[in-house]
């Protein structure tokens, strides 16, 4: 898995509007990274709500707040107009970045999902926090507060 310290890897993908992100379009600011199994299940909803919530913390942390999953545009689409995420969700169902960061897989009832992981990278693009086999509840507190200490 990429760790602290390294770039996080490029890419370019669709974002729930169907618009190309790269890692450039957040260059000069925080990107918290989070991957997540799948959308609209329980976790997942509570993470984009969770960060949904915190969203203006973030924004005032000069921080972009993105969710990754295999997902296509489409169902990240459907998934934030069901809950009014108004964060951002990237799509990799070829799981290019997914396997260039090096998430780890685990088999739920017979079926294989990304491990809830959060990279905190700093406005560079050097990754400066992993989270790995994240816990949902209250977890963008701890990213923000972490944010929060490695920016000060």
């Amino acid at each position: 898995m990429i760790d602290v310290g390294q770039k996080l890897p490029d890419f370019s993908l669709e974002n729930q509007d169907g618009q190309t992100k790269t890692l450039a379009d957040y260059a000069g600011k925080w990107l918290v990274l989070y991957v997540y199994p799948k959308d609209d299940t329980p976790g997942c909803t509570i993470q984009g709500k969770s960060f949904t919530a915190s969203k203006a913390d973030f924004d005032a942390a000069n921080a972009a707040v993105v969710g990754l999953s295999a997902d296509d545009a489409k169902s990240h689409k459907d998934f934030c107009n069901k809950f009014s995420f108004t964060i951002e969700l990237l799509a990799d169902p070829q799981t290019k970045l997914l396997g260039a960061l090096g998430v780890n897989q685990s088999e739920w009832k017979g079926t294989m999902y990304w491990e809830r992981t959060t990279f905190l990278v700093d406005p560079s693009g050097v990754v400066r926090k992993v989270y790995a086999k994240v816990d949902p509840n209250g977890h963008e507190k701890t990213v923000l507060d972490d944010l929060k200490r490695l920016a000060s």
